[in-house]
């Protein structure tokens, strides 16, 4: 929610509103990102070699929220990862679980994002097999089921898109209108990439406001004219414009992610890290 009107933060219980939100808006009505995540994913490299010394280099850029996925990390020591997190101040309010793992270990995903401090498991991703409609019609009923189970246990739950779900079509339904049609809003919410929704012709601006109130987190990385990946601030998608319709979209959380970014890695997140903090809006 972007706080916009002066008279919200005024009064007793002004720093509490602040304290609460994602963006800070100043007196001059431009807001900024309060807190900037870093998807783990687009370091994976360096945190399956070293996932403390990874977080140790990631915190020191500045970021303050990590979300686990890829590197391994479903394999390694959470609680040594959560203590890690804990001494360098950071925190990690989401992490990726795949299809089959909720499907096949669910507790044992649960018992993970609890250790790690999460609070929402987010799906990344669905390979080829079910993108078509009776395959992906049959898996939306399990999606539903892991956001009414995750509940239960007082987790929420979210979708990650990719382009697919947008290009593949149907019998001219996409695969993503289905998901949104189908899957519950107060169980399902989603974790909107905006580059892989521009990267398959959609207007962001458009989808935000057909997603009102339904979007977890921004996954953030920019697009190049050739339409490839590049860190925030070198390319040509208006992130501005985007945010400021976030006290309609409702997102908690502003995730860098670059699957491509190229190595050393470090110089990719810092340039998007440094990007997102001075941008207003």
């Amino acid at each position: 929610m972007i706080l916009n009107r002066r008279s919200m933060m005024l009064g007793a219980g002004g720093a509490a509103v602040l304290a609460a939100q994602p963006l800070v808006a100043g007196l001059a009505r431009a807001a900024q990102l309060r807190s900037i995540g870093l998807q783990l994913y687009t370091v994976r490299e360096l945190f399956a070699a070293d996932p403390v010394a990874t977080l140790e280099k990631v915190a020191k850029i500045g970021y303050r929220e990590v979300e686990y996925g890829g590197g391994g990390y479903d394999t390694m020591d959470h609680a040594l990862l959560r203590k890690t997190m804990d001494r360098l101040g950071l925190k990690a309010p989401s992490i990726h679980v795949g299809y089959d793992a909720l499907l096949d270990t669910f507790d044992a995903s649960v018992a993970m994002a609890k250790t790690l401090g999460a609070d929402t498991i987010v799906l990344p991703y669905m390979v080829d097999k079910y993108r078509n409609a009776e395959a992906w019609d049959a898996a939306l009923v399990n999606i539903n089921r892991f956001g009414e189970q995750l509940k239960a246990v007082g987790l929420g739950f979210a979708y990650h898109n990719h382009d697919f779900e947008f290009t593949v079509k149907p019998d001219g339904v996409s695969l993503f209108d289905r998901l949104v049609k189908a899957c519950n809003p107060a169980l399902v919410k989603i974790e909107l990439d905006l580059y892989w929704a521009i990267h398959a012709g959609q207007d962001p601006q458009a989808l935000i406001r057909s997603l009102a109130g339904r979007i977890y987190a921004y996954h953030v990385k920019d697009m190049r004219p050739d339409r490839s990946m590049t860190s925030v601030g070198l390319g040509t998608i208006d992130f501005a414009s985007i945010f400021k319709l976030n006290g309609l979209a409702g997102a908690q959380h502003f995730y860098v992610e670059n699957d491509q970014s190229p190595a050393p890695y470090l110089p990719d997140i810092t340039k998007s890290f440094q990007t997102l903090k001075a941008l207003k809006f």
